[in-house]
C-alpha cells in the first residue's frame, strides 16, 4: 500500500460563511492517498443542519439581535452553537481511506493528552465524564467524504442553552432538562486547555495516529473569486433559511434516528412537493426520500413501493415507513 500524506489547513478567519465555502473548497483540492485535516472557528455562530428548519432550531430573531450569525453545513445532524471557545474540526478523505473510527481517535488521543479520558459515544458524539463535548456530523460524494464537529473547551455556555431551542420531542427522547445539562466545557476539567494549545494536541495526534510528517497547506491553493463565490452562496437567504413554501399535509414525529417533519404538497392525489426537515445523520438519505416521494400518487403502497428500493439507511427508510402505515394520514 502507498504512504498516506496528511495535511492540514488552518484558518485565521472566523466567519462562517467563508469558513464552509473552504471546507467545499477543501473537496475539489483533495487527491487520492490523502486525509486532511482542517481546523476552524466560527465567532457567535449557529450552524444548522442541511436539512433543518432554521425557525424550529434556534431564537433567530432574538440570536440576530446580538450580532449573531444563521449558518447551514452541508451535512445533517442536529444545531450547534459555535464561538471562540470552540474548536471546529473536519476530517476529509477519498472514501477508501475515510476511517472515521481512525479519525475520531485522533480527538480522543488529543484530549487524553490534557488528562480527559474522552470516549466515543454513538456514532457522532465524544463524551468525556458522561457529558457531551464534541458533535460530530458526516457528507459523502461518490468519490470523497468528510466527517466534521465541536470541542467545547470554553464556549459560552449561556448562550448556547439561550439560543438553542431542541424540540420538546427530542429533549424527552434523550431524558434531559435541557441543552446545558448534556454538554460541557473541557475547561472545567483542566483549566489550562484553550484552542491554540488543543489545536497543538490536534496536530500531534494526527501524525501519531497516521504514522507520518504532516503538510501544511496554505489557502493560495483555493481559486479565491470562487472561493468568495461560495461564501456568499452559503451566506445566502435561500440557502440558510430556504423557501417556506405552502403545503397540505403536515407530518411530524421522533424516529429511533432522528427527528422527522415533512410537509407535502398533493394536486389531485399526487404529491407534488415535498419539503423534509431532520436532525438525521446522512443528508443524503434525506435527500433521497423527497425525491422518490416527488411524483408519487398519495398512497402508502406507492410510496411504500417507491421508499423501499432506496440502498442507503435501509432501517431509517424501513422505520419512516412503518410511521406512515400507522400515522392517521388521508393515504387513501
Amino acid at each position: 500500500m502507498n504512504q498516506i500524506s496528511c495535511k492540514v489547513f488552518i484558518t485565521k478567519c472566523c466567519d462562517p460563511y467563508k469558513n464552509l465555502a473552504a471546507e467545499e473548497m477543501l473537496m475539489r483540492y483533495i487527491q487520492p492517498g490523502t486525509v486532511i485535516l482542517y481546523l476552524w472557528q466560527n465567532e457567535n455562530t449557529i450552524v444548522i443542519g442541511r436539512n433543518q428548519n432554521a425557525w424550529r432550531e434556534c431564537k433567530l430573531e432574538a440570536f440576530r439581535a446580538q450580532q449573531g450569525k444563521l449558518a447551514r453545513r452541508l451535512s445533517g445532524g442536529g444545531a450547534v452553537y459555535h464561538d471562540m471557545g470552540n474548536q471546529n474540526f473536519t476530517f476529509m478523505a477519498y472514501n477508501e481511506l475515510y476511517d472515521v473510527a481512525k479519525q475520531i481517535e485522533v480527538i480522543c488521543q488529543a484530549t487524553r493528552k490534557f488528562g480527559i479520558q474522552a470516549i466515543r459515544n454513538g456514532r457522532n458524539d465524544i463524551t468525556a465524564e458522561g457529558k457531551k463535548f464534541s458533535g460530530n456530523a458526516f457528507y459523502s460524494t461518490k468519490k470523497v467524504s468528510y466527517h466534521h464537529g465541536t470541542i467545547l473547551l470554553s464556549s459560552d455556555m449561556v448562550k448556547l442553552n439561550e439560543f438553542l431551542t431542541p424540540s420538546k420531542a427530542k429533549m424527552k427522547a434523550k431524558g434531559i432538562k435541557s441543552v446545558q445539562t448534556s454538554v460541557i466545557n473541557l475547561c472545567e476539567l483542566a483549566p489550562m486547555i484553550t484552542p491554540r494549545k488543543m489545536r497543538n494536541a490536534l496536530l500531534t495526534s494526527f501524525a501519531e495516529v497516521y504514522s507520518v510528517e504532516l503538510e501544511y497547506l496554505k489557502d493560495n491553493i483555493f481559486d479565491l473569486h470562487e472561493w468568495e463565490r461560495l461564501a456568499e452562496h452559503y451566506s445566502s437567504h435561500k440557502w440558510t433559511l430556504g423557501k417556506l413554501s405552502d403545503f397540505d399535509q403536515h407530518i411530524k414525529t421522533k424516529l429511533s434516528f432522528g427527528e422527522i417533519e415533512l410537509q407535502l404538497s398533493v394536486s389531485n392525489g399526487i404529491i407534488q412537493n415535498v419539503v423534509m426537515y431532520s436532525d438525521a445523520i446522512n443528508a443524503n438519505w434525506v435527500k433521497a426520500v423527497k425525491t422518490k416521494m416527488i411524483g408519487s400518487a398519495f398512497k402508502f403502497d406507492e410510496i411504500n413501493m417507491r421508499l423501499s428500493v432506496l440502498e442507503m439507511d435501509r432501517e431509517n427508510t424501513e422505520e419512516l415507513l412503518c410511521y406512515l402505515k400507522s400515522a392517521e394520514l388521508v393515504l387513501e
